[in-house]
């Protein structure tokens, strides 16, 4: 591992491999550890670099204070990506790191060369969604109660709530050893997230960005996630889907194989 400092934060990487730059961005209650069954067929081709974001593994975050936020985060990205100072980069964000790298291709076009999103996580504004109420979606809600559970000192139950709203009745139960671990690893940055207030995407939001960019969902994936890629991907000039058969959110985990595959393709375009 390495670190730069950021903000005030030692953003602690994984650099693995040789060639274009290629910035991975975790999503909710994970860390760069994600993505190691991808960085074989990735760092055959790219120099993969996997942040962990601030108040994530290897950090222990009590959950107390006002700098977690999907602003401090995109900040954070910004920053990190100038300090590595090797150009424009790809970059990649899977659900909440998907949101991240969204927002970091809005205002900073710049820093990168293509954009990957695999299902960013968020809300959708009246623009892009005919069905909008204000409030969080049923999905945000479940959050905000599996961070309640966390606070209270419930770890494995507010990780239940949390896994089983994703993925359905069970999952927890199901997941084995490893994945648990990391998941209580970062369990206590849920309860930043209950009060991270990011802004929802907008139709203008996603006519804004310029950068060639990938969406990739897992075809099985229930509930918002799905409707927000779709939303995102219709209003992308020029954006490319791909859909992963027989997964659902954690796709490159369920099938990393296929998802290196569509990555090399687009990224090699």
């Amino acid at each position: 591992m390495q670190s730069l400092p950021v903000n005030g934060f030692d953003m602690v990487y994984l650099e693995v491999g040789d060639g274009p730059p290629l910035v991975c961005i975790h999503g909710s209650l994970c860390d760069f550890r994600i993505w190691s069954a991808v960085l074989g067929p990735l760092t055959r081709k790219h120099r993969v670099i996997a942040p962990s974001l601030r108040h994530f593994f290897p950090a222990h975050w009590d959950g107390v204070g006002d700098t977690y936020s999907i602003a401090q985060h995109v900040d954070d990205v910004i920053v990190f990506i100038e300090k590595l100072g090797i150009g424009p980069v790809d970059l990649m964000g899977h659900s909440r790191g998907g949101h991240i790298s969204f927002r970091v291709a809005q205002r900073r076009p710049d820093l990168l060369r293509k954009l990957i999103l695999a299902e960013p996580g968020g809300e959708l504004d009246a623009t892009l969604d005919p069905a909008y109420k204000p409030g969080p979606s049923p999905l945000a809600a479940r959050i905000a109660a599996s961070a309640k559970v966390i606070a209270e000192g419930n770890v494995d139950g507010g990780l239940e709530i949390f896994m089983d709203a994703l993925e359905g009745p069970g999952a927890w139960k199901r997941l084995p050893a490893t994945p648990k671990q990391q998941l209580r690893d970062n369990a206590t940055t849920l309860i930043g997230q209950m009060r991270d207030a990011r802004p929802p995407f907008s139709k203008a939001d996603a006519e804004a960005i310029r950068t060639p960019t990938l969406f990739i969902g897992g075809a099985n994936t229930k509930g918002t996630l799905p409707l927000v890629l779709r939303a995102l991907a219709a209003n992308v000039k020029g954006s490319r889907t791909e859909m992963i058969p027989g997964t659902t959110h954690p796709m490159f985990e369920q099938a990393p194989q296929k998802y290196c595959e569509i990555v090399l393709d687009f990224l090699a375009a």
